[in-house]
C-alpha cells in the first residue's frame, strides 16, 4: 500500500493553490505588502520562508553576504529604503540559483529583466534600473525588520504571484493555510450557485441594498 504521506500537497502547492490574495484575507492580520512592489515576469510565484536583509542606498553587499547565509529554500527579501538602482541582475540570479534561493522579494530596482524571465526566476520589485551598485557596507543580514509596511523575520512565510507579495508570521502559518482552504471551499460553492443564476446581494446578505438602490 502506498503511503498517503508522499500525495499530501506541499505547503507551496498549497498557497498556489489559494493564491496571495485568498491567503491575506484568510491570514486576518495586516500581512499585504506594499502593492507597488510586482512580479517582473507574468505567472512569477513564490511561497518559501523568508531571509530578510537590509541594503545602504545604491549598495548590494548585504545580499553577496546573504547568499552565503540564507538557508536553501528561502525567499531573499531585501529593503532598499525604496531606492531604485540595479541592486539585482543575471548574475546574482544565476548565484542565488546555485544556492539555492528560490526567489527575491525587494523593494528597489532590478535589472536584466529579459534575462530574468527567461529563467523563469522569480522576481518581486518595485522598479526597474539599469544603474549599477557598489559594495560597501551591508546594514543587517538576516534580522528582523519592516518591509514594505510590514513585519518579517526569518522563517516567516512569503506568498508572492501576479495579484501581489503578503509576508505571514510563521506562527500564523497553519492557520492561515486552513482559513484560506475553508475560505476557498465557500467560494467554489458561491461560484457554482452564481452560475446557476443567484446574485451577489443574495448569496452575500445584501439583499436590503437592493431597495435602496
Amino acid at each position: 500500500m502506498m503511503n498517503t504521506a508522499e500525495h499530501k500537497p506541499t505547503l507551496a502547492a498549497r498557497c498556489a493553490v489559494l493564491g496571495s490574495a485568498t491567503l491575506y484575507e484568510a491570514c486576518g492580520q495586516p500581512c499585504a505588502v506594499d502593492p507597488q512592489i510586482r512580479s517582473l515576469w507574468p505567472g512569477a510565484f513564490i511561497a518559501a520562508p523568508a531571509y530578510p536583509l537590509v541594503c545602504s542606498p545604491g549598495d548590494n553587499l548585504a545580499i553577496h553576504i546573504a547568499l552565503e547565509r540564507a538557508p536553501r529554500g528561502s525567499v531573499l527579501v531585501v529593503d532598499t529604503g525604496d531606492f531604485i538602482a540595479g541592486y539585482w541582475g543575471e548574475v546574482l540570479t544565476v548565484a542565488a540559483e546555485a544556492a539555492g534561493i528560490v526567489g527575491l522579494v525587494i523593494n528597489g530596482g532590478v535589472r536584466d529583466v529579459a534575462a530574468i524571465g527567461k529563467r523563469r526566476f522569480p522576481v518581486f520589485a518595485r522598479g526597474v534600473s539599469v544603474r549599477g551598485t557598489v559594495k560597501a557596507s551591508a546594514p543587517a543580514v538576516g534580522l528582523p525588520m519592516i518591509f514594505g509596511g510590514v513585519p518579517v523575520a526569518a522563517g516567516d512565510l512569503v506568498v508572492a504571484d501576479d495579484d501581489g507579495v503578503i509576508i505571514v508570521p510563521a506562527a500564523a502559518v497553519a492557520g492561515t493555510l486552513q482559513a484560506g482552504e475553508a475560505r476557498a471551499a465557500k467560494e467554489s460553492v458561491m461560484m457554482r450557485q452564481l452560475s446557476q443564476g443567484a446574485t451577489t446581494l443574495q448569496l452575500m446578505g445584501l439583499d436590503h441594498w437592493r431597495e435602496r438602490a
